[in-house]
């Protein structure tokens, strides 16, 4: 009888939740429209000062968005993660995410028989590493096509400046030709510098973004040509083979850990595999790590050792190039 009444509380907890995070979205939205309405003329006079207009996006942010402003460490860090990711997630929407999944994963866990604490545990980390984890998968993937395709785009802009381009054409060139996301940041340089940004400043806008040791190489390039001179297509030539040459021994360095990767990863699953076929097979006996104190305090802790063991093993094969 006490797992229905759990499971009722849970779900109209979770349903009230709901509805009053999409009330106050809706409101939210009304409001900072209005925000937006009163305060068009302080952007138009803050426009020339970026200090002052970073500031103003900071202060017209409302609603879910202003409360995870409040509640994250470093709002920033977390802006710069969603938008290297390409998802086009705000802060809020991840909240948002990151609360619906940590209910869920509660509610999972209730329904399995867990004590209230470990489940509430249970959720609050699934919240936490879950969305954390599918940022850093799509960073991650963001920036192994981004290094796929740059090789590509330096030839690109070195064929254009040798049929006489200058290179800030050569840049929408690169946007259109090469698939994103190379030719989706490529365009937004293009922009920024056809409002009159200069190329630099865009193109280091673009490095936080992505955050790439070969997009460094070519903004650093530029500026040494700029200030010394010479021949900039000969330049970027170099370049585009140096590139090629570090995407060809990060293959091979690929090829040959990926043997120690694959024990990793089937030393690490072993666990998991294990747990499930318990599940199946005894399932008193493995539920007793879920239902009792000290099968949370063991299950915590092996857990811990499993995470541990999984980042050192992680750490030795990956290799800086």
């Amino acid at each position: 009888m006490n797992l229905p009444l759990q499971f009722l509380l849970v779900c109209g907890a979770l349903c009230g939740t709901s509805y009053a995070l999409l009330i106050w979205w809706g409101e939210a939205g009304k409001r900072r429209l209005a925000k937006r309405a009163r305060r068009f003329n302080q952007v138009r006079s803050a426009k020339q000062d970026p200090v002052a207009a970073g500031q103003l996006r900071l202060e017209t942010r409302g609603g879910l968005d202003a409360l995870i402003l409040r509640l994250v460490p470093r709002p920033e860090a977390l802006r710069a993660r969603l938008a290297a990711s390409g998802m086009g997630w705000s802060i809020g929407r991840y909240g948002l995410v990151s609360a619906i999944v940590a209910i869920a994963v509660t509610i999972l866990a209730v329904l399995r028989g867990s004590t209230p604490v470990t489940a509430i545990l249970f959720g609050i980390g699934a919240g936490i590493m879950l969305p954390h984890m599918l940022v850093s998968s799509r960073i991650k993937r963001r920036q192994a096509r981004f290094n796929n395709l740059f090789p590509e785009a330096i030839g690109l802009i070195v064929r254009g400046l040798k049929a006489g381009l200058p290179f800030a054409d050569t840049l929408l060139v690169v946007g259109r030709e090469v698939a994103d996301p190379l030719g989706e940041e490529f365009r937004r340089m293009s922009d920024q510098v056809k409002l009159g940004q200069q190329i630099e400043h865009a193109m280091w806008t673009v490095a936080r973004r992505i955050n790439l040791a070969e997009f460094n190489f070519l903004i650093i390039t530029l500026s040494v040509q700029r200030e010394t001179g010479g021949n900039l297509a000969a330049t970027l030539e170099n370049l585009e083979e140096m590139l090629r040459r570090r995407q060809q021994m990060r293959l091979k360095v690929k090829a040959m850990s990926s043997e120690a990767k694959a024990s990793a990863g089937i030393i690490g699953s072993l666990p998991f595999v294990m747990s499930g076929m318990l599940y199946l097979v005894s399932h008193d006996y493995i539920m007793q790590l879920f239902t009792t104190h000290m099968g949370n305090m063991m299950l915590f802790g092996g857990g811990g050792f499993l995470g541990v063991g999984v980042f050192v093993m992680s750490r030795m094969v990956k290799f800086e190039i």
